[in-house]
């Protein structure tokens, strides 16, 4: 790292390729919003002569060409993709949103990369963001180095930045996170602050001066040496502590010099096993500088220091049916196994879906076979496993909004694909006579609803289809049409991803809809015994309707729904028509008897009745038992039953105390808390569904970003009097 001196660009415009997988490096970056990922990616593509000065190529595509709704939102929604070329190796940069509603694309970025850059702000330290984002990569094993951005921030301080690292990242081993370079400072500014001017390499032992405006190599002078020396041996001693020749600590231990080559290769050897994190620091070009500050060190590090595809495991597959299947490997001349990543909507060529070929080769109209794991639990109707064969139109490389075409994509590599009108984000493409399955990745659950209804009928019509298209695209949303509640629901993961939702029906497929309050399915029940009398009686000339029914209800233990008894003797309701007595009490139970929400935990004993040889009928017989239970709810005190779910929430041990006070206000009950490692407490709670529906927002809030938490159905329980007695008045008002 640090030998070079020259550098080896790309020619603008042109679409990087690769002929081998180990020419490639999938390089995720990774921060929290503001934290420069998009700006660096910018810089690697400047020093790779992807872009030129103006940030722009020979067709006008920018790096930062986003789509509309990213510049109303001033954030990143969508990862992107930046394939460039150094040193003759491609370097795919995947570049992910860092904020929180859109984990989702993070996730989609850390399953197409083999390493990632772990972009730290010094403006902003090493706050509960971003760790919550070093646990995304973990939680993958994903390798990384991490990148410090923003040093000439006031009260920035490298060495300080790097301890707050090694101690959050670095687990049990403050030596996993150790600087690859140490920044050069020039001379301090009125306020006290050095700007950085450039890098000192610690294990090749150079100066790369940028505060010339080009990048200058030197030997380090006699003021460098101590500090340099300090921190190299605890360099080299953290990489060869995992290198495979074990003789080589005691080598260096007793004085010998460790091989340039030999450390870069362990260095390698470890990031790639993810038991190493080596530090940088990177600024945007500046003046007449060609190359940010750090950009040649990193491209170094990536061409050098991290794993090709071929060392990274490739997620398990199976057949289509679950049947098992040996690993696939990288390798071009493979079964084919690629997986969507991501899907999206282009207004001019359509569906592109976004690629990263694990094993064989991608060519253009090759037919290939879809397999997906099925969207069931997100809301679709249909089998738990879709499949079919499908055409794969142009190849390209995306940059910007352009996309460059490609005559294949090798094993390790990452293309869109155009028009894949049956392929959903995580599906799975192979060989129609060989197909296959990969084992999905985990997605987030969403937790917050939006219930929706189309703004004219002319929405209406087209609803359907740009929900269905919405959620395939974005695997984080989940779409619900809640039969009690009758609405439809939108599941989404917080407020801006809402919006973007939103926002993106209305932009891209022409829906606009409204947004309406969010219901929450209720219960009733009989809080005590009662009796009913149903008589439906009606002789006016011709064909009269003639039934009377007795019934008794009693409530039942939770769980147990309607039970239904016949107890009738003498035949006072004929055999023939008890059934249809059981029908009415059932649709008026499904009805409601006092705030119009279903009733259950209930039996209801038929107990007498009267009928007539020409009047009585299914019907009449139907619309008695539903009087009579209707009459008796009238005698009877009948509770209101709400959901209550059970809520796991995984917070930092500082901010236990006011999630606990915020559940006990949503007349939440702990139940327990417990370790769950790292500073970090796992607390238990039962709270009724009705007080959870801004949840997400307020979690994010109490525990200013850092809290997760899951929830699932518990029990329905009697709601408060005076609860209740609010939704009765809202029932009878119709508001």
């Amino acid at each position: 790292m640090g030998e070079k001196t020259q550098s080896h660009p790309g020619a603008a415009g042109r679409a990087a390729t690769a002929d081998r997988p180990t020419s490639i490096r999938n390089v995720v970056l990774v921060g929290h919003s503001g934290s420069g990922k998009t700006t660096l990616a910018e810089a690697l593509a400047l020093a790779t002569g992807a872009v030129n000065r103006a940030g722009r190529v020979e067709d006008g595509a920018t790096v930062s060409d986003y789509d509309e709704i990213e510049h109303r939102q001033q954030r990143s929604v969508q990862l992107s993709l930046v394939p460039v070329e150094w040193d003759g190796i491609k370097i795919n940069l995947i570049d992910t949103p860092g904020y929180a509603d859109f984990v989702g694309e993070l996730r989609a970025g850390l399953r197409a990369a083999d390493a990632a850059l772990f972009v730290v702000s010094g403006s902003d330290g090493v706050d509960g963001a971003t760790r919550m984002l070093w646990d995304e990569c973990a939680a993958v094993g994903m390798p990384s180095a991490i990148v410090f951005t923003h040093l000439e921030a006031a009260r920035t301080d490298f060495d300080e930045m790097t301890q707050a690292c090694a101690q959050t990242f670095g687990g049990d081993d403050p030596d996993a996170v150790l600087p690859l370079y140490l920044p050069l400072y020039g001379p301090q500014g009125p306020d006290g602050h050095a700007p950085v001017e450039g890098l000192v390499g610690l294990l090749s032992q150079r100066v790369f001066d940028y505060s010339s405006g080009e990048r200058a190599e030197s030997a380090p002078d006699g003021e460098q040496l101590p500090r340099i020396e300090a921190a190299r041996s605890r360099l080299i001693e953290g990489i060869i502590a995992e290198s495979e020749d074990e003789t080589l600590m005691d080598r260096y231990l007793a004085g010998e010099e460790i091989d340039y080559k030999t450390l870069v290769k362990d260095l390698e050897r470890a990031v790639a096993r993810g038991t190493f994190h080596p530090v940088l620091a990177a600024a945007p070009p500046a003046g007449g500088n060609r190359e940010g500050i750090g950009t040649i060190e990193l491209l170094e590090l990536i061409t050098g220091g991290f794993p090709t595809p071929v060392e990274r495991e490739a997620p398990a597959v199976t057949t289509p049916e679950g049947g098992p299947r040996p690993p696939v490997t990288c390798d071009p001349d493979g079964p084919l196994v690629a997986e969507v990543v991501k899907t999206a909507s282009d207004p001019y060529v359509g569906r592109v879906s976004l690629v990263r070929v694990f094993s064989g080769t991608l060519r253009p109209d090759d037919t290939v076979h879809v397999s997906g794991h099925g969207l069931t639990d997100r809301g679709h109707d249909g089998p738990d496993l879709h499949e079919a064969d499908e055409r794969i139109g142009a190849l390209s490389s995306p940059f910007g909004k352009q996309q460059r075409t490609l005559n294949r994509c090798i094993a390790g590599d990452i293309a869109s694909v155009g028009k894949l009108i049956r392929a959903e984000t995580g599906d799975t493409l192979s060989s129609k006579d060989d197909p296959l399955l990969m084992e999905p990745w985990t997605m987030p659950d969403p937790l917050l609803p939006l219930a929706i209804q189309a703004h004219s009928k002319a929405d209406e019509d087209k609803l359907s289809q740009g929900l269905a298209r919405l959620v395939a695209e974005d695997p984080t949303m989940r779409l619900e049409q809640n039969q009690d509640t009758r609405q439809l629901v939108l599941w989404c993961l917080g407020e801006a991803h809402r919006d973007v939702a939103l926002e993106r029906l209305r932009s891209r497929y022409g829906v606009r809809v409204d947004v309406v309050p969010h219901k929450v399915a209720l219960r009733e029940t009989f809080g005590a015994a009662a009796t009913g009398r149903g008589r439906h009686v009606k002789q006016s000339g011709g064909h009269g309707q003639y039934a009377i029914c007795e019934i008794d209800v009693e409530p039942l233990p939770p769980g147990s729904g309607i039970e239904f008894v016949d107890k009738v003797v003498g035949g006072a309701v004929p055999r023939q028509f008890i059934p249809s007595v059981e029908k009415g009490v059932r649709a008026q139970a499904a009805r409601g008897v006092s705030a119009g929400h279903p009733l259950v935990d209930v039996r209801v004993t038929l107990t007498d009745g009267k009928s007539h040889s020409v009047d009585s009928s299914d019907a009449a017989f139907q619309t008695a038992g539903a009087l009579a239970l209707r009459e008796a709810a009238a005698e009877a005190k009948i509770h209101l039953l709400e959901p209550v779910a059970e809520v796991l929430v995984l917070v930092p041990d500082q901010y236990v105390g006011p999630v606990m006070s915020d559940l006990s206000g949503r007349r939440g009950r702990v139940v327990g808390t417990e370790q769950s490692g790292h500073g970090r407490t796992l607390v238990r709670a039962e709270v009724p569904e009705i007080e959870l529906g801004r949840y997400a927002l307020d979690l994010r809030s109490v525990s200013h970003g850092t809290g997760r938490f899951s929830r699932s159905y518990a029990r329905h329980e009697p709601m408060p009097p005076n609860l209740s007695g609010k939704i009765r008045e809202q029932a009878e008002t119709g508001t």
